[in-house]
């Protein structure tokens, strides 16, 4: 995996595995893949992907069933997407908006057709 040096890598694996979860795999209730596996497979230390769980779990996506593993939680996919959007509002809304102002963009002049 390619990380962006503008946001820390736990938080980028976080987001990835996010995406994963809003995407079906794993599913509501499915097991995590193990601290180790996620480690491996993205060739990073296992305490980098333990601060990614421990960001999910309190943010409530996931869940430890103590002895067994890591879970996702039931309304995973709601609070990914509630939480995506207010990243979206408070983060990256503004930094567009300032964009437009400097650029002299004004709304009227945005379309799908401009975006897409």
């Amino acid at each position: 995996m390619d990380f962006r040096k503008q946001k820390p890598i736990y938080l980028q694996i976080a987001e990835r595995l996010m995406d994963q979860i809003v995407a079906g795999t794993p599913a509501p209730d499915d097991r995590m893949p193990s601290v180790r596996d996620v480690a491996a497979s993205m060739g990073v230390n296992p305490n980098t992907v333990m601060r990614s769980f421990d960001y999910l779990q309190q943010e409530e996506i996931i869940y430890n069933r103590r002895g067994v593993g890591y879970f996702v939680g039931l309304d995973a996919k709601e609070k990914i997407l509630a939480l995506q959007r207010r990243e979206f509002l408070e983060e990256d809304l503004p930094v567009i908006k300032q964009k437009m102002r400097q650029l002299g963009i004004s709304i009227d002049e945005l379309t799908l057709d401009d975006v897409i």
